[in-house]
């Protein structure tokens, strides 16, 4: 599965349209900037609700191809600058990160034939 796969099956609106279209391997889930920092696999989907241009850094820093900021927060234009700069994938949804989390995880699952505890997809602590 694409990153342009993943926003259709998720229904997501993309707001920041120049970047490379490519698999979506891993996800982590966080809030807390440090925690994706230390945590967050390289080239991991960012599902979060920080939508502010430091998320675009930590992204960056972590190779992130795209970043789903969730519960509908605005994204302001500074943001959507530095990830167009960085070429990373900005979208939003009204979904919580539960919910993204959980649907990418089934997709992600069903996609690489996994079970729940071997399939490559990670939350923040």
């Amino acid at each position: 599965m694409t990153i342009n796969e993943m926003a259709q099956q998720l229904s997501l609106q993309c707001v920041q349209v120049k970047f490379t279209d490519v698999p979506v391997t891993a996800v982590y889930t966080s809030d807390l900037l440090s925690d994706v920092l230390a945590n967050a696999d390289d080239k991991a989907i960012l599902v979060t609700i920080q939508a502010h241009k430091n998320t675009v850094a930590v992204a960056s820093v972590k190779d992130s191809p795209a970043i789903i900021v969730c519960n509908d927060r605005p994204v302001p234009p500074d943001m959507i600058a530095a990830a167009e700069s960085e070429q990373i994938a900005v979208f939003v949804t009204d979904k919580n990160q539960y919910m993204v989390s959980g649907m990418l995880y089934q997709l992600l699952s069903s996609k690489f034939g996994s079970t729940v505890s071997d399939a490559k997809t990670q939350s923040g602590k």
